[in-house]
C-alpha cells in the first residue's frame, strides 16, 4: 500500500513539473518571472504543498527555476553580461543587455578610513571618507551589493549629491571630476554571508563574486575605492577595453 502511495505521489509531482516545464518552454513564464506561490500551485493542481514543493525541487535541479529567500521561486534568467573595462557604468552595462538599472541606498555616512581604504585612496590613516552602500538592481531584481568610499576632504558635499542623484558619475561631476577611469580591479569568489544573502535574495553560502576596484581622475588621483558583491548566478563578468573617451551615467 505504501509503495502505491509513493508511486501516486511521484506521478503527481512529475506531472506538475512537466506542466511547468512546458509553460516555461512556451514562454508563459519568461526568464526572471516569479512563479505562483506554493499555495496557489497546490490549489491549481489539487494537491498538497509538499507535492508542489517536490515538483519545484525537480525544476530547480534542472536549473530551470531558483528559490530566492523570502521572495519566492523565479524562472532562471540568463546571466547578465557585465563588462569590466576602464569606464564601468552600471546603466550603460545593463542597457546594453536590454535591462533597466536601479540603485537602492542602504547607507550614506562619513567616518574614518580603515587601513585598506586609506591606502587605496592615497590618504593618511584615519582620514575622513564618505561611504555609500546599497543594492544594484536589474529589472527590479537584486544583482549586486556595493560599497563605495570617497575622500571626504576633497568632496565635502558628495553624499548630498549622491542622495539626490543616485549617480556616482553625477556626484563626482558636480564636485569637479568630469571623467574618471578604473585603475585596477581584483575579482575573487566567496560564499554569501547571511546578511548578503538576505539583500541579494540568495541562500547563505551561495556563491558570490567580489570585485575590488579603484577609480582615478584624469590626473591619476584616486576618487573612489569600491567593493561590489555580485550574485554569482546572475552575472557574467567580462574583462574588456572601453573606447578611449566615453562617459555614461551610472
Amino acid at each position: 500500500m505504501k509503495d502505491v502511495e509513493e508511486m501516486t505521489q511521484a506521478a503527481l509531482w512529475s506531472s506538475i513539473a512537466a506542466t511547468l516545464r512546458h509553460e516555461i518552454a512556451s514562454g508563459s513564464y519568461r526568464p526572471g518571472d516569479k512563479l505562483p506561490s506554493e499555495a496557489d500551485l497546490a490549489h491549481r493542481f489539487g494537491v498538497n504543498r509538499h507535492t508542489v514543493r517536490r515538483a519545484l525541487a525537480d525544476l530547480a535541479e534542472a536549473r530551470l527555476v531558483q528559490a530566492r529567500r523570502g521572495a519566492g521561486v523565479y524562472v532562471t534568467a540568463r546571466p547578465t553580461d557585465y563588462p569590466l573595462g576602464r569606464r564601468v557604468r552600471l546603466h550603460r552595462n545593463l542597457a546594453a543587455a536590454g535591462q533597466s538599472a536601479e540603485r537602492k541606498s542602504l547607507l550614506h555616512t562619513t567616518r574614518a578610513a580603515d587601513r585598506r581604504e586609506a591606502e587605496a585612496l592615497g590618504l593618511r590613516d584615519g582620514a575622513p571618507v564618505h561611504v555609500s552602500e546599497g543594492i544594484s538592481l536589474a529589472d527590479g531584481h537584486p544583482l549586486a551589493l556595493f560599497r563605495s568610499v570617497f575622500p571626504a576632504e576633497r568632496f565635502p558635499g558628495l553624499l548630498d549629491t549622491l542622495a539626490e542623484t543616485a549617480s556616482v558619475t553625477a556626484a563626482l561631476a558636480r564636485s569637479g571630476v568630469t571623467d574618471y577611469t578604473r585603475a585596477s580591479t581584483r575579482i575573487t569568489a566567496e560564499r554569501a554571508s547571511p546578511t548578503q544573502a538576505l539583500h541579494l535574495e540568495l541562500r547563505p553560502g551561495d556563491p558570490i563574486l567580489r570585485s575590488v576596484s579603484v577609480n582615478v581622475d584624469p590626473e591619476g588621483r584616486a576618487v573612489e575605492y569600491g567593493r561590489t558583491w555580485f550574485a554569482g548566478d546572475r552575472v557574467s563578468l567580462i574583462v574588456t577595453d572601453d573606447p578611449p573617451k566615453e562617459r555614461c551615467p551610472d
